[in-house]
């Protein structure tokens, strides 16, 4: 497990914005929305905001996220940012998850479970199993759900005592009630925070929230940066008032 300094105080930002055609027009709404939030925040972007699954333009998409990841690398001083990329590595594309964490690249893995309905197999290779692990910022133990990942049981057990959850996420809008149901049992069953961040886009859930570990949701609505305090009390009495054996 990788870890970093001691607890600091901590916030939790949930984006919710629209992924346009236009790369460098997406990764400047981001850079945005990072600068408006204090120091020591932990940020979530939706799954590939800045391309979307521009499949036609891969390699054009794979490139500007070699750019983008210097830009963030540099807006993450005193930030943590997070969100996923689509990258090339041996000749494949990977849709990888990268954690930003003052200035430099703290935890990254590809998307161990691809979407079939949306033909993401066609385009994409898949991550390891092994690779879904718990790693520490701040002493805050953090784990990440790639969207369509949600639905798999055996990966939930792979976050089990992670504190906060990060689900980025493209969810379509024909199945948002099952988004909202999966990322509030994914608190409920773990006691801990969940940040889930969702597309704006037409066909996208648009279900961006912050639920605490009682299971209470607090959706981004018409607010594209929405930031609640993390409080590791919260965690540690409600593991009290109800024990099933997390630790």
């Amino acid at each position: 497990m990788m870890m970093t300094s001691k607890p600091k105080e901590q916030n939790l930002c949930s984006l919710l914005f629209e992924t346009t055609p236009n790369y460098s027009t997406n990764l400047q709404t981001l850079l945005q929305l990072i600068e408006q939030t204090k120091t020591n925040t932990i940020i979530l972007a939706h799954e590939v905001c800045l391309t979307g699954f521009d499949y036609d333009n891969l390699q054009k998409a794979t490139d500007f996220s070699l750019y983008a990841t210097e830009e963030l690398l540099c807006a993450s001083k005193d930030k943590t940012i997070v969100l996923t990329m689509l990258e090339k590595i041996e000749g494949e594309v990977f849709n990888v998850v990268k954690v930003f964490h003052d200035g430099r690249i703290l935890h990254e893995r590809a998307k161990t479970r691809l979407f079939r309905l949306g033909n993401e197999e066609k385009y994409m290779s898949e991550g390891k199993d092994e690779a879904f692990d718990i790693f520490e910022i701040n002493g805050i133990k953090i784990a990440i759900f790639i969207c369509f990942e949600l639905r798999f049981k055996e990966l939930w057990l792979k976050a089990e005592g992670a504190d906060v959850i990060l689900v980025p996420a493209w969810w379509g809008k024909p199945r948002s009630e099952h988004f909202k149901t999966l990322t509030q049992a994914l608190a409920l069953m773990n006691e801990c925070y969940v940040i889930s961040s969702d597309a704006l886009n037409a066909e996208c859930s648009a279900m961006s929230a912050i639920i605490t570990p009682q299971g209470e949701v607090t959706l981004n609505g018409n607010k594209p940066c929405l930031v609640q305090a993390y409080n590791q009390k919260n965690i540690t009495l409600m593991r009290r008032y109800i024990n099933i054996g997390i630790n």
